[in-house]
């Protein structure tokens, strides 16, 4: 049998983008049957949080869970933004991520190690691209004036930029703490998804095969939303309309947590806790496995 011939690197890249966009095509899907949950989520917290097929669809079904976080109507405001920014985010977390991965190997680290740091670096790589969406999209759901009046996505877009600029206070705002959310979250979520699916033992038969890493990506995407809720937190009251008008209380990441906790007791931390779980638990399996399906599939085929 001959060997298959070297995969040249940019259709290996290629292959990882594909794979990671379609993972983000599905979720988005999936997301918007989950997003009244982030919109439950939202609400509870007293901001804005986030989401093409994957990813397109999870945005159509969860969205309005995602707005009910910031208002009881209008479900689908702010649904441009993560229906634009799903696919090449998710195909940036899954490329950049075997990208620090495949540079950590030259690096003596345990695996278990060089897995949580790929997935932080994946994160932080994904909240740069994600985070004016994030800021878009927040600033939509908040919006107090009527559903007929809601600017458009490109022309709130805008608003923002010549009022604030391009930085902190502008497109940008929130960016620690959207650094802290994602970084977290994708150091957690990769590194106990490949490190426990080394651990136990690969099933052939294909369905139990299918629900082992089913069940590990499960365990990743709860875990992970456990660990990183305080800076999604965070990033919604900063992101999201002040107690005051016209005055700002929350403007760094860890400021605003120490605020809340103060104010409001460790609880507040957590809140839509479990919105987040009912979301990003079986999002996140899902998300996992299309991923390595889809590349495989490639693999093969492409």
């Amino acid at each position: 049998m001959s060997a298959k011939p070297e995969v040249g690197l940019v259709r290996e890249a290629s292959r990882q983008i594909v794979a990671g966009g379609s993972a983000g095509c599905l979720t988005t899907r999936d997301k918007r049957n989950h997003q009244p949950f982030c919109f439950a989520k939202n609400l509870g917290r007293g901001g804005g949080s986030h989401y093409r097929i994957q990813g397109l669809v999870e945005i159509c079904l969860m969205h309005p869970l995602d707005v009910v976080k910031t208002r009881l109507f209008g479900f689908y405001k702010g649904i441009l933004p993560p229906i634009l920014a799903e696919t090449p985010k998710r195909a940036v977390k899954f490329f950049t991520f075997e990208q620090y991965k495949k540079l950590l190997g030259y690096v003596s680290l345990s695996p278990a190690l060089t897995f949580a740091i790929a997935g932080l670096g994946s994160g932080l790589t994904e909240a740069i691209v994600v985070n004016p969406f994030e800021v878009v999209k927040v600033g939509l759901q908040a919006n107090r004036n009527t559903f007929t009046e809601q600017p458009s996505t490109l022309g709130y877009a805008r608003q923002i930029i010549k009022k604030e600029g391009l930085g902190l206070q502008g497109l940008n705002k929130g960016f620690t703490a959207t650094l802290g959310r994602h970084g977290v979250f994708n150091m957690v979520y990769f590194g106990f998804y490949y490190n426990v699916k080394n651990i136990i033992p690969v099933n052939k038969d294909p369905t139990l095969e299918f629900l082992r890493k089913f069940g590990i990506g499960l365990l990743s995407g709860t875990i992970a939303s456990v660990i990183n809720i305080p800076f999604d937190v965070a990033k919604s009251r900063i992101q999201g309309p002040q107690p005051v008008p016209g005055e700002i209380k929350y403007r760094t990441c860890f400021k605003t947590m120490a605020t809340v906790y103060q104010e409001e007791g460790i609880l507040a931390l957590y809140k839509g806790l479990l919105p987040k779980i009912m979301r990003l638990g079986p999002g996140g399996a899902v998300m996992l496995l299309v991923y390595e399906y889809t590349y495989s599939w490639l693999q093969e085929n492409w």
